[in-house]
């Protein structure tokens, strides 16, 4: 199983990103969207099932919009009114009986 993520960069305060991450291998029952910042823990960002339940951080709330195309294993974040504080490495994660991580992409807000 492989996730690839892409999509991340700098990005002055306001402006938007879109994230996108493949998965091959499978289709996972779960997919979503991890942060972590410098000094911080990883946290949460969004999730959605496969039947496209979304779960949002309410950090983030309002802001981002988390969607998945099925027939294509990809999960996307969009990221619209960015922040300075979401400055941070952004990790696509895959639940099926385990969790699976992409590589992080990096998400810098400039103010």
């Amino acid at each position: 199983v492989q996730l690839q993520a892409s999509g991340g960069g700098l990005v002055q305060a306001g402006g938007s990103l879109r994230l996108s991450c493949t998965a091959s291998g499978t289709i996972f029952p779960l997919m979503g969207w991890h942060r972590q910042a410098p000094g911080k823990q990883r946290e949460l960002v969004a999730s959605i099932t496969i039947g496209g339940t979304t779960n949002y951080a309410d950090a983030v709330k309002g802001r981002f919009t988390i969607s998945r195309d099925n027939a294509k294993s990809t999960v996307y974040l969009q990221m619209n009114s960015l922040k300075p504080e979401d400055t941070a490495v952004y990790y696509c994660a895959a639940d099926n009986l385990r969790r699976f991580w992409g590589q992080g992409t990096q998400v810098t807000v400039s103010s």
